[in-house]
């Protein structure tokens, strides 16, 4: 199994270093046309010796904050978990469920890092290059690259820090809510770090420190997953 991983990791890598230079923090559209957002999430199971995993999309009206569609995949997990590679195991599912939508999202928001990532290829910013769409990353916790920690943003709703490593702006801390632990936002691709954060704090509730879209996929991959699993 190590060998065989071995070859993914080889395989996996070459195929983030390809896409990487198609990487645009900048963005391709303009913030007056944003109309409906899609969140992103997805969840797993076992059954018996076999692993499966369903993705939600939700998509919420930008100005609204109302659900306008939802659609799920599921399906069988061929893929090993590699710390780094999460998107060749999450992608077959995510355009799958992508390809049911009868809206149109202007972008996607993932659970999930984009542009924060040891190579720059997180799920958001990969899954970009299958969507066609500008992508974010929203990340609950901290993905801790070369040691590198980040500075506590301030006690206030709206501050954040930025995560630079060699230079490079790899993300931000972002406290969505005062009194609430920060979250991790980064670019996933066609869409600069501004306006991630800008889309990002148009969808925070007091209910959740997360975006709307965000929060309501990932409760809706428990909802789908508790189906799934008592029918298969």
């Amino acid at each position: 199994m190590k060998k065989e991983n071995e070859g993914l990791i080889e395989q996996f890598t070459k195929v983030q270093e390809e896409l990487l230079p198609q990487v645009t923090l900048e963005n391709n559209f303009h913030k007056e046309e944003i109309s409906l957002v899609a969140g992103v999430d997805l969840a797993y199971w076992e059954n018996d010796t076999k692993h499966y995993g369903t993705c939600c999309i939700v998509v919420v009206d930008y100005h609204t904050m109302k659900v306008v569609e939802k659609v799920h995949s599921y399906g069988e997990i061929t893929v090993p978990y590699i710390p780094g590679f999460l998107a060749f195991r999450e992608l077959p599912l995510i355009i799958e469920a992508a390809k049911k939508l009868k809206t149109a999202p202007t972008l996607y928001m993932f659970d999930g890092n984009g542009y924060l990532h040891y190579r720059h290829m997180g799920i958001a910013t990969h899954a970009s290059f299958f969507l066609k769409k500008p992508t974010i990353g929203v990340a609950k916790s901290y993905l801790k690259i070369k040691e590198q920690d980040f500075a506590m943003p301030k006690q206030e709703a709206g501050a954040f820090t930025d995560i630079v490593i060699d230079e490079d702006v790899y993300g931000r801390a972002l406290r969505t809510t005062k009194g609430v632990k920060p979250i991790f936002i980064s670019c996933g691709n066609e869409i600069d770090l501004a306006t991630s954060t800008e889309v990002v704090m148009n969808f925070i509730h007091k209910e959740s420190r997360l975006p709307i879209p965000v929060r309501l996929a990932d409760l809706e991959t428990h909802k789908v997953r508790k189906e799934l699993k008592d029918n298969l």
